[in-house]
């Protein structure tokens, strides 16, 4: 250990000195730099044999100088040691998953600081001898011959790239032998699942896999499976139990192409599998090259602008002309099916009205929690996703709010994304410094709220996880209250969300009467009618082990709903508590309303195509789950239609009779259908009012105006809503747009 550098990086000078001198007496040359710049400027020109650095400095704090010491090639692999102050777990993940060699705590003894740098000096050699000892995977130029064999004998084959989110933290923890014990388990496990004819090889420290005897149609099915084993499997390394995060990447071989192309193309298709994070195989396609960012030409402009009054037209088309034109033609043809038609329509507003009506019956005695846990309270983590330019004004509120919860060992993760530095992210690390539960984490890449939490995952040190929007101020018992569900069979709890702004304007009040609608009525009493509930995007607790094996997908638009009926399908329990309070920041204008119900209506309809037949074909759904499942996502996005299915009908029975005097008014069935269906919006107002958060029930005002405007426009702007984004997924328009919150006064 003679004449060994030892680098030491910390802003506070007395720590400096006070390392310096013990390092000095055991013989060490020490080097001292006051800030993460001025240590990158000595690393220009000296490379030292360790770093110790602090973590919480200004200017460039320790993670991002590890970040950029691991990108050079020169000072790539210079042991780092981080000494801080704070203590929360997930640091010290952070720091071993970027490259650092060890996590020490201030205060430290010097002792134990001299043992920790002679240890990370000195070599290991049974580790050499192990690493001798180990017959490697083939390399990447063996796996380049491999593919090329598999070629000339006319045989398909795809390549994919298996690479772990934590392979830093591995290799700075337990050396090469240990990321060579990774290596070994994961190709044991892809070998598992592609079959023995899958040739293994490794490029740039990733497993890559050569694989011939899978359809190319079901490669994304067979990799999905890989990355599901692999992320529910404790690996043993060097003694310990590690947990992994694969992302995976696969390119197809084809002819025409070359076997370096077909790898070069997996290092980008693992790339934006990283970006995701959910577990999901990304094929290489030429859109995932990044393309130039331009100004949109005029003529886009006004395209884009014209889109979606196009789009309510075309619903107009489809819904109402469309249906008269083909009575008419029908009629002339000699088939008359009015009669027919009206019996159906008014049949189906009929089941409508009185599911509405037995969700809120339902609802007036909901599942209530067990009255004690099942175990002890373990730890937990808050997981708050934000995109910080619309969400920046609210963000530190929110943060202030969760580490005022009252909980006996929570973590709270705020994931955000952001495309600049904002002013706010120094609050927040401030907050980090006072506040050793608070991590706040910037997710660079991420374009949704599934990247983000996704991302978070990673350091999540909770039994279970509780996930919010950046707006939510959860109730100080919301923690304890969700444990006594999860700690009793369950797999996720949606609690109640509760608008805290609607004094703000006519759209929050409108908002706010909805949700005790939505939270409090429809979502208890369809969880008791169809036996399953769901997770509606925030205020929802989940094991997080489960999380970990679901993920959010961000090519979902309802990202919260896709993960919870993947819950029900795989046989998990969802339970809907209206008593789990968190009060959030409705839309204030018409427009930024229209924007987020148009999102969810697309999303919708998205998981909606995916997860029918799927559920139907359920081995582990029951009937009453299945018939649960057509209501939620079948019928949801027929009705739209339907509701608009009278006018059409009755044009065509005016044109047929010449005039709507001619026409019989008051048959019976059409005149009981319109009385029973007309107490359908007061019963559902009422039975909202009637178990409404205290704070909005006061407002009986808000409840009488949502009344009157639901029953003559509001329902049908929901519905149009509904029928444009069908549309728009049918066009493949997809935009993920978050709405802007502000901090309310």
């Amino acid at each position: 250990m003679q004449h060994s550098r030892v680098l030491v990086v910390d802003d506070d000078e007395m720590i400096r000195a006070l390392i310096a001198a013990v390092l000095a007496n055991e013989g060490l040359d020490v080097v001292e730099a006051e800030s993460g710049p001025a240590a990158l400027e000595i690393l220009s020109v000296e490379q030292p044999d360790l770093v110790i650095s602090d973590v919480m400095m200004p200017e460039m704090d320790g993670f991002q100088l590890i970040t950029k010491l691991r990108a050079t090639a020169d000072a790539g692999s210079v042991p780092v040691l981080f000494l801080t102050s704070r203590i929360d777990p997930s640091d010290s993940a952070t720091g071993l998953r970027l490259g650092a060699t060890e996590y020490l705590r201030k205060p430290f003894t010097p002792d134990e600081l001299v043992g920790q740098v002679k240890r990370h000096l000195a070599e290991r050699p049974e580790e050499v001898e192990a690493s001798r000892a180990r017959t490697p995977l083939p390399g990447s130029s063996e796996l380049h011959d491999s593919v090329d064999f598999i070629r000339s004998q006319g045989r398909r084959v795809a390549v994919a790239r298996i690479a772990i989110e934590e392979r830093l933290m591995v290799e700075a923890r337990f050396g090469a032998v240990g990321w060579a014990d990774v290596q070994e388990q994961l190709g044991a496990l892809a070998r598992a699942r592609l079959g023995e004819e899958a040739v293994l090889g490794t490029d740039g420290g990733d497993l890559m896999v050569a694989v011939s005897g899978v359809p190319l149609r079901s490669m994304d099915g067979a990799l999905g499976a890989v990355a599901r084993d692999v992320s529910d499997t404790r690996f043993a390394v060097r003694g310990e139990s590690v947990r992994l995060t694969p992302t995976i990447g696969w390119a197809d071989a084809a002819s025409g192409i070359s076997t370096d192309t077909a790898i070069e193309r997996t290092v980008s298709a693992a790339d934006a599998a990283r970006d995701l994070l959910d577990l999901q195989p990304v094929r290489w396609r030429p859109e995932i090259q990044e393309p130039e960012s331009r100004q949109p030409s005029l003529a886009a402009r006004v395209v884009a602008a014209a889109t979606t009054p196009f789009q309510i037209a075309l619903t107009v088309v489809l819904g109402i002309v469309g249906p008269f034109l083909i009575y008419q033609a029908l009629y002339r043809l000699g088939f008359d099916i009015s009669s027919a038609m009206y019996l159906i329509i008014v049949f189906a507003l009929a089941i409508t009205g009185m599911l509405i009506w037995s969700e809120g019956f339902y609802a007036l005695d909901p599942i209530r929690p067990p009255k004690q846990p099942g175990a002890p309270a373990p730890p937990a983590t808050a997981i708050i996703a934000a995109y910080l330019p619309n969400e920046a004004a609210t963000i530190v509120d929110t943060v202030e709010s969760f580490l005022r919860v009252d909980y006996p060992d929570l973590q709270v993760i705020l994931a955000y994304n952001t495309p600049r530095g904002l002013l706010v992210e120094r609050t927040l690390r401030q907050i980090a410094e006072r506040d050793p539960r608070f991590l706040p984490l910037r997710v660079e890449g991420s374009t949704s709220k599934a990247q983000n939490v996704n991302a978070a995952l990673r350091h999540a040190r909770g039994e279970f996880v509780g996930m919010y929007d950046a707006d939510h101020h959860p109730a100080r018992d919301s923690f304890t209250r969700a444990w006594r569900w999860l700690s009793n069979g369950y797999d996720v709890v949606q609690g109640h969300c509760v608008i805290r702004n609607g004094d703000a304007s006519r759209t929050a009040r409108t908002v706010a009467v909805e949700f005790e609608a939505i939270y409090a009525v429809s979502h208890p009493g369809r969880a008791q009618l169809h036996g399953f509930g769901i997770f509606g995007g925030s205020n929802g607790f989940w094991r997080t082990e489960v999380l970990r094996r679901t993920r959010m997908h961000g090519f979902m638009l309802t990202e919260d709903i896709d993960s919870s009926l993947r819950v029900i399908e795989s046989g998990g329990r969802i339970a809907n508590d209206p008593g789990l309070i968190s009060r959030e920041l409705a839309p204030t204008s018409w427009h930024q309303l229209w924007n987020q119900r148009m999102r969810w209506a697309q999303g919708w309809f998205q998981v909606s195509k995916r997860h029918l037949r799927h559920a139907w074909r359920s081995r582990t759904l029951t009937m009453r789950q299945k018939l649960g499942m057509t209501a939620l996502l079948g019928w949801r996005e027929v009705y739209p239609w339907i509701s608009v299915q009278m006018f059409p009908l009755i044009a065509f029975l005016a044109w047929r009779d010449a005039g709507l005097e001619s026409l019989d008014w008051f048959i019976a069935i059409f005149v009981l259908t319109t009385l029973f269906t007309t107490t359908v919006g007061p019963g559902q107002t009422f039975f909202a009012w009637r178990l409404a958060a205290p704070d909005i029930r006061r407002h009986k005002k808000w409840f009488w105006f949502y009344l009157f405007f639901a029953s003559l426009f509001y329902t049908e702007w929901k519905n149009v809503i509904s029928r444009v984004a069908q549309v728009k997924e049918t066009m493949g328009e997809r935009q993920w747009k978050v709405t802007p919150r502000a901090a309310r006064r």
